[in-house]
């Protein structure tokens, strides 16, 4: 198979895979409070319904940014595929790729002029001071293995084990990171319900498509890049196995968690990095 059939590929499992599990998050959180919930594939019915839908657009929006975020968004996820699963490239070019999401998403608020989307780009700022110290997972893999380079990392466990034995707490840490970008999530500070959708109120139509596609592909890929860092590379199977079992366990902590108020999000995931980045530099160190 060529590159480009690669790519192409893997980015369409990845769509199709990730909104999948979105629907089978709300699935999943209906039942647990008692609802009969949506179809599983209600993500997906949405993502085309949208692609149909007339497109709008404020006059308050700054043109041509606020079309081209849509599309920038998708081109970095499309970016994380080509890293992750089809070239088994560098952990550090992937986080870098996470790094620019979130100044995309800030710049996404900001756009459309909305005092919704301005309030989303706030809080973005917020999450991202949250989530940077999550990144030191980066360096406890590092210390362990001596590599960031996706494949000798799962060259690495298959000689010495999954490093979700090894290093549990940078596993945890990379976690609480799947988990702020779940919707409901505790920490889904950027998309509260006491500002509709963030900074996703003011995209109708095409534009909120792409987005609805980068959210699918980039749901896929944290949770590969969880399972192939901190298990080792699995079948097919294993991966989807994986997925749903993570997606699951995200669905019963959002149905039964409140969304969290910024302040408190920051204070819980900074303790939590905080608490993961000493524990894995004392089992590395006893170990």
């Amino acid at each position: 198979m060529n590159l480009m059939a690669d790519i192409l590929l893997n980015v369409i499992i990845a769509f199709l895979v990730g909104s999948v599990l979105f629907g089978l998050q709300r699935k999943i959180m209906a039942r647990i409070q008692m609802r009969p919930g949506p179809p599983i594939i209600q993500h997906l019915l949405h993502t085309f319904k949208f692609f149909i839908k007339e497109s709008a657009f404020p006059k308050t929006a700054a043109m041509p940014f606020y079309i081209a975020i849509t599309a920038m968004l998708c081109a970095i996820w499309v970016a994380a595929v080509i890293v992750g699963p089809v070239t088994e490239g560098s952990l550090l070019l992937f986080f870098a790729i996470y790094a620019l999401h979130k100044i995309v998403e800030h710049n996404a608020g900001s756009s459309s002029g909305s005092p919704y989307g301005k309030m989303s780009c706030v809080r973005a700022v917020f999450s991202a001071a949250a989530e940077l110290p999550l990144f030191a997972v980066l360096i406890i893999i590092y210390l362990k293995t001596g590599t960031m380079n996706i494949g000798n990392i799962v060259t690495y466990q298959g000689h010495y084990g999954p490093l979700i034995w090894g290093i549990p707490l940078a596993a945890m840490m990379f976690f609480v990171l799947i988990l702020s970008k779940a919707p409901y999530s505790p920490f889904a500070i950027t998309k509260g319900k006491d500002i509709i959708s963030g900074y996703e109120t003011e995209h109708f139509g095409l534009l909120r498509g792409y987005l609805m596609i980068s959210e699918s592909i980039a749901w896929y890929m944290l949770l590969w890049v969880f399972l192939t860092v901190f298990i080792g590379g699995l079948s097919p199977i294993g991966y989807l196995i994986g997925m749903v079992l993570i997606s699951a366990l995200v669905a019963l902590i959002n149905a039964t968690t409140p969304i969290l108020n910024p302040n408190h999000s920051i204070m819980v995931q900074v303790s939590l990095a905080f608490i993961g980045v000493l524990g894995s530099i004392i089992l590395l160190t006893v170990y």
